[in-house]
């Protein structure tokens, strides 16, 4: 395990990166994958420079891509048009009829025009060596990141060793305590960075790994050292930012992957997704996570029952390795390596039976707030909103309505009942504050008293 307190440094992921390959070999794609690639950028762009089929393929010109253009030459699916500089790599190039007949097929085989895939096994392994260094995250990194939330005692503690673990997490309780919030601070503690391909090859298939709303990407350039102090001068110099050596371009850095599903999860979105008009396929929720945190909000209220979607991860919970199968049949192993959240509202023995809480490793109730924790609460918000905190008026919602009609405690109450405050002063066109009248309406819009 790594020494430092949050995982893996810039430079320690950079030098996880996949060189550029050098030729078509080192690809590790069959030459007439990565023909049908050209050709559909071609027959989509009409005229196309040859450094920008390159750019477009994520692969370099020379050594690959100009192996590609020799060969649709020599087979007479493309002509050479004149350049707009030097160098073959700036020529221009369009189709022959021929290579538009050839890319037809091509597109009928499957419509993917992104980046070119890498092939399954360098995925697997460059998942497996960046989780290797699991990052470690300590107290006091836990206590900053919480800083804002008020949760009881201990609670951190044992929160912690889950988020170290980067294996299983059930957060339970009452909805309403924060068990959402929860769980995006702690991805948020994650933090780090992580190669992500475009797309993956298996069986001279595309799944399509890359998602815009859970990959951000990183610069991948990193600043050079600061020059020495010199004698009458202020403090370094600015660093001046250089580019590292040349990366495969097939992969981006992006900050570690956080997904969110909820409601809409099915045993089918479990698997690959194939797209019959396009003919490749979009990842997994757990695939596009890998090397990050998936979080299952609401845990059993999907449209799958809990027992069969635990049924489904038996193995990947375990073993850290998912297995899916492509619409032909054939079915292969995919690193399952991320810490997976869930958060339910539910009671955990009603949803599932003992075995299947023992493949999950860590269990931590978020239960409802103390009354001390509770007017710690209503005391931060009223301070983020600017309004004067009252205790005696805490008291009178305490009584008047919690005890009154049976209430419990919520830690999300403060906040929403201060908001409905704001609401029906700005109405009034008044200063908002809690005043008894305007708490009085807020708690009857809020509670459902009788």
């Amino acid at each position: 395990m790594s020494n430092n307190p949050y995982g893996l440094t810039r430079p320690d992921i950079l030098n996880l990166a996949p060189p550029q390959p050098r030729n078509v070999e080192e690809t590790g794609l069959p030459q007439g994958f990565l023909v049908d690639l050209a050709l559909k950028f071609l027959y989509y762009g009409g005229v196309m420079a040859g450094v920008e089929i390159a750019d477009q393929m994520g692969l370099p010109f020379a050594g690959v891509v100009d192996s590609i253009i020799d060969f649709m030459a020599q087979e007479k699916m493309v002509d050479m048009r004149g350049g707009k500089g030097f160098g073959r790599a700036s020529f221009d190039f369009v189709l022959t009829e021929r290579g538009r007949e050839v890319a037809r097929e091509a597109v009928k085989r499957t419509a993917y025009t992104g980046k070119a895939p890498v092939p399954l096994e360098q995925y697997v392994s460059l998942v497996r060596l960046q989780m290797q260094d699991v990052p470690f995250v300590g107290i006091d990194r836990i206590r900053e990141a919480f800083r804002g939330l008020i949760l009881p005692e201990g609670f951190l503690e044992r929160l912690g060793p889950a988020i170290n673990s980067s294996r299983s997490l059930f957060l339970y309780g009452p909805p309403g305590n924060g068990k959402t919030t929860i769980a995006e601070v702690v991805s948020g503690i994650l933090g780090g960075e992580v190669f992500v391909p475009y797309a993956v090859e298996v069986d001279g298939q595309v799944i399509k790994v890359f998602d815009p709303l859970n990959h951000k990407a990183v610069d991948l350039e990193r600043p050079a050292a600061p020059p020495p102090l010199k004698v009458g001068v202020r403090g370094p110099a600015p660093a001046v930012k250089k580019s590292g050596p040349e990366y495969d371009r097939r992969w981006l850095l992006s900050r570690r992957p956080s997904v969110t599903v909820g409601g809409e999860l099915t045993l089918e979105t479990l698997d690959l997704i194939f797209n019959e008009s396009t003919n490749f396929y979009e990842a997994p929720f757990q695939v596009k996570a890998n090397g990050g945190m998936l979080l299952i909000d609401d845990f059993g209220r999907q449209r799958v029952h809990p027992t069969d979607l635990l049924n489904r991860w038996i193995v990947p919970l375990e073993k850290r390795v998912d297995f899916l199968t492509l619409h032909t049949g054939k079915k292969f192993e995919i690193p399952f390596d991320q810490l997976i959240v869930f958060a339910t509202n539910l009671d955990p023995k009603e949803l599932v039976d003992e075995a299947f809480l023992r493949r999950i490793k860590y269990k931590v109730e978020v239960g409802n707030p103390s009354e001390e924790e509770y007017r710690a609460i209503f005391r931060a918000v009223c301070a983020a909103k600017g309004i004067r905190y009252d205790d005696g008026m805490v008291s009178y919602i305490r009584d008047t309505y919690y005890k009154q009609y049976d209430l419990e405690l919520r830690s999300c109450h403060p906040r929403d009942l201060i908001n409905l405050i704001i609401d029906v002063a700005r109405f009034r066109q008044i200063k908002p504050s809690l005043s008894q009248d305007l708490v009085d309406q807020a708690c009857k819009s809020f509670f459902v008293v009788m």
